[in-house]
């Protein structure tokens, strides 16, 4: 393909999307394909000639659009937000076109020094601590990470790292086996699977803790934990706070884990995967009261911020650990640079990594600080406005305080008559939601999703979900 045809081609994709995203609410939700639709749709192999470019734009409504999932339709309220604007897809668009690999600063400077100061940005929008901060001056920073899980998994090898060097120095006779074979980490029951995922990957032992009745993580739950794996000869090395459960977005108490955490001087990672945005508004950040106590935090700008996937912020108070963890340097990735600046390929799981920063820079700059507050406080409103549409009927019961951009609510009743109500609610195909569980109690969850959501919407999906009552109860 050749320029010219590039112009053309990227022209009327730019077209196709804008009439995409402008449209989205006239599209059913989920696609009603089985597994395996694709294959007949597409030839066996791949063509001997190029096709062109007006062939591939036809096949895009028959063959993809027919099976996707609109997760950006006011429709859509299950899991958590995707984010998704135009100044971010226009950066993917030059990250794509400049296809640099940045594991390193000289494999593209500006890769590498973009994402510096735009996690200084961010960083500071959600008034962390300067300890965080490279601008601070020490060895502080932020980094993009692919996902949460990523962010969760790194911050445990760097914990690890760090308290097997600890261990070594006091118990030189100990090996590396049996001092793994003694470490344990931390997390609320409620935490993300991710967090368990991470214990498996790094090979030590993660324990779920009990949270109280509002599925809080307490420090004093923590600190008994603690006291009981030291009786017991194990060595507690890291703890995962959780801003924002999967489940139900609940909190844990961050400023007591915080405490408890300095004083047995165990790493602590925050996980604000999705509440973390919230915290660009002054007046959600007490929420993270204690952030200060922390070694490590992360949230996702993908999830709320309107910056698409995939662009996970992580900060990290003392870097070296992580680094000296990852630390694999071969002569073909050294430069003369070294040490004046990240290469941020000691900072990850990977070795290449994209240029993620110029999504942020393209986002921050087009909307500024005050749109994307605007933003997060309108989905907030607009899950207080099912809460409240919800709360009027006798029939509901809001299972979780609503504090987010999600409600978690149920017919009062059993587990059977929640699980079947949702079956009719998805299955009339006007929007679509998803359930959880906690102590053996099924709630269906509202995430207000879509960045084009309006109060009309929620008014929809409320009549959507009584429809469904209206039917199962009727059958009764």
């Amino acid at each position: 393909m050749e320029a010219g045809d590039f112009k053309d081609f990227a022209k009327a994709m730019t077209d196709y999307i804008a009439e995409y995203l402008e449209n989205i609410r006239d599209r059913q939700v989920v696609p009603s394909v089985k597994p395996g639709y694709l294959r007949p749709l597409v030839p066996e192999q791949a063509p001997e000639k190029a096709e062109p470019w007006t062939a591939v734009m036809a096949d895009i409504e028959r063959v993809v659009m027919s099976g996707v999932t609109h997760w950006h339709s006011p429709r859509f309220h299950a899991y958590f937000p995707t984010a998704n604007s135009y100044p971010a897809i226009v950066a993917d668009m030059l990250s794509g076109a400049i296809a640099c690999i940045g594991f390193t600063w000289i494999a593209s400077p500006a890769c590498t020094e973009l994402e510096v100061v735009m996690l200084d940005w961010l960083g500071q929008m959600l008034g962390l601590p300067e300890s965080f901060l490279a601008r601070s001056g020490g060895e502080a920073g932020g980094v993009i990470q692919g996902t949460a899980s990523e962010a969760t998994l790194v911050a445990l090898l760097g914990a690890k790292n760090r308290t097997m060097l600890r261990v070594k120095e006091q118990h030189p006779e100990w090996t590396d086996t049996e001092i793994l074979s003694k470490l344990v980490g931390y997390c609320n029951k409620q935490a993300h699977s991710s967090v368990e995922r991470a214990g498996l990957l790094g090979g030590v032992k993660l324990r779920a803790l009990q949270p109280d009745g509002k599925r809080s993580l307490r420090g004093d739950t923590l600190r008994d934990a603690i006291e009981e794996d030291v009786r017991n000869g194990l060595i507690p090395f890291y703890v995962v706070a959780t801003l924002g459960t999967t489940s139900s977005c609940a909190f844990d108490a961050l400023e007591d884990i915080g405490e408890v955490c300095s004083e047995k001087n165990v790493w602590l990672h925050v996980d604000a995967a999705y509440a973390g945005s919230a915290f660009i508004c002054p007046e959600y950040r007490y929420l993270m009261k204690g952030v200060d106590k922390a070694d490590s935090f992360n949230f996702n700008p993908h999830k709320w911020l309107l910056v698409n996937f995939d662009c996970s912020a992580m900060w990290l108070k003392e870097p070296r650990w992580i680094v000296d963890a990852f630390n694999v340097d071969p002569l073909y990735l050294k430069h003369d640079q070294q040490g004046s600046a990240p290469d941020y390929r000691h900072w990850q799981i990977p070795l290449g990594r994209r240029f993620r920063a110029l999504k942020l820079w393209f986002v921050l700059r087009l909307y500024g600080v005050e749109n994307l507050q605007k933003h997060i406080r309108k989905h907030i409103a607009l899950a207080h406005l099912f809460e409240k549409l919800c709360s009027a009927d006798e029939r509901f019961e809001i299972y979780e305080e609503v504090t987010m951009g999600l409600v978690c609510f149920r017919l009062k009743g059993g587990n059977e008559q929640n699980e079947e109500l949702l079956r009719r609610i998805n299955g009339r195909g006007k929007i679509h939601l998803v359930p959880s569980k906690i102590d053996e109690t099924y709630f269906l969850r509202v995430a207000i999703c879509s960045r084009y959501s309006e109060e009309s919407d929620i008014h929809i999906s409320w009549e959507e979900v009584k429809a469904a009552a209206d039917e199962l109860l009727k059958g009764r």
